[in-house]
């Protein structure tokens, strides 16, 4: 049996490594609280000493609360639940949804496939979505939800307008909708004059400027391991943002295979490679969400290629039996080695 999950939930594997001593003169805040079905964390500098947390935690929460308003699919009354329950005449979207689905398209398009907001279809089938499921499903089975997945069969997107070309099609912004959750809150700190900031909602996270010691954002890339925590390696994030997607939280076992919850929308089948975990750099939190889940999708070998052809940020965290590290070696994309070095 399986455990119920989120689409596309993903494991914590990108962590703000404890904040150093801070500068004097500085204010460094520090909020918490939940949003989008997850957690959020920011941590902002104020050097001029003028703001309050109040100010800076409202900024906050005004800006989460209207991306929770546009994307999440936890609240039946926000903009993407309203047209996961309508029906297939063109539907007008906000300028932010309509970035955000033209990011997905874009992404769709160049992991081949990989990247889908529409495999709800499949991520239930695989019981991957409600408690109590969990058998196998059938080859014929598997068929009939590809088919009914997939942005070329399910949708038409772009100029402001999402239309669905199969009834009951159904769009869920989980991969990328934190991402751009965290970019929106980068952007609110920004209107209050701050330059140093972290914003990390679920895992994945913005970071601007230098942290309280001066130095980039230094973020640990946790090893893919079910039984234990550690953390591979540390790399220093400055105007950038980071997220990481894993296979190894959530999976069943039957037969002896073993069934991870992340669905390739290609086959309409669980992962089978050796790849437990990608990290991704890019311009934006939303583009490193979306292109983390594409990445783990791939897996190391065609992710790579993919990587190198479009130019992407990728850290590969790959089992293997003989690595000294818990069983696991890394494979970085020469632009994750150019961003890192």
């Amino acid at each position: 049996m399986v455990t119920p999950t989120s689409l596309y939930r993903r494991s914590f594997l990108a962590l703000p490594l404890a904040l150093m001593a801070c500068k004097p003169g500085d204010s460094v805040f520090e909020i918490a609280g939940v949003t989008m079905g997850t957690t959020y964390t920011v941590v902002a500098q104020d050097p001029s000493g003028r703001l309050s947390e109040g100010e800076i935690r409202a900024a906050i929460a005004r800006a989460l609360d209207t991306v929770n308003a546009e994307m999440s699919n936890w609240d039946p009354a926000s903009e993407i639940s309203r047209f996961n329950a309508g029906t297939d005449a063109p539907t007008p979207v906000s300028g932010a949804l309509d970035t955000v689905m033209a990011a997905a398209e874009t992404v769709h398009r160049a992991s081949e496939g990989r990247f889908d907001t529409t495999i709800g279809p499949l991520i239930e089938l695989w019981g991957f979505g409600a408690p109590g499921a969990g058998d196998m499903p059938a080859a014929a089975a598997v068929e009939a939800a590809l088919a009914r997945s997939g942005h070329a069969n399910t949708l038409e997107i772009g100029q402001g307008v999402l239309r669905k070309t199969q009834p009951g099609t159904q769009v869920y912004l989980a991969a990328i909708g934190k991402g751009h959750g965290a970019d929106r809150g980068g952007a609110a700190l920004e209107t209050l004059g701050i330059r140093d900031y972290l914003v990390e909602i679920g895992g994945d996270l913005y970071a601007a400027g230098r942290n309280p010691d001066g130095l980039p954002w230094q973020i640990g890339i946790e090893t893919p391991s079910a039984s234990e925590r550690g953390v591979m390696g540390v790399v220093g994030v400055s105007g950038l943002g980071l997220a990481s997607s894993g296979d190894y939280r959530n999976y069943f076992e039957e037969d002896g295979q073993r069934y991870p919850h992340v669905i390739d929308p290609t086959t309409g089948r669980p992962l089978q490679h050796k790849t437990a975990s990608a990290a991704v750099l890019a311009a934006s939190a939303m583009l490193a969400d979306a292109w983390a889940t594409a990445m783990l999708t791939l897996g190391r070998e065609h992710g790579l290629a993919v990587a190198e052809r479009e130019g992407i940020a990728v850290l590969f965290v790959e089992r293997d039996h003989a690595a000294p590290t818990l069983g696991f070696k890394t494979v970085e994309s020469s632009r994750f080695k150019a961003l890192t070095a």
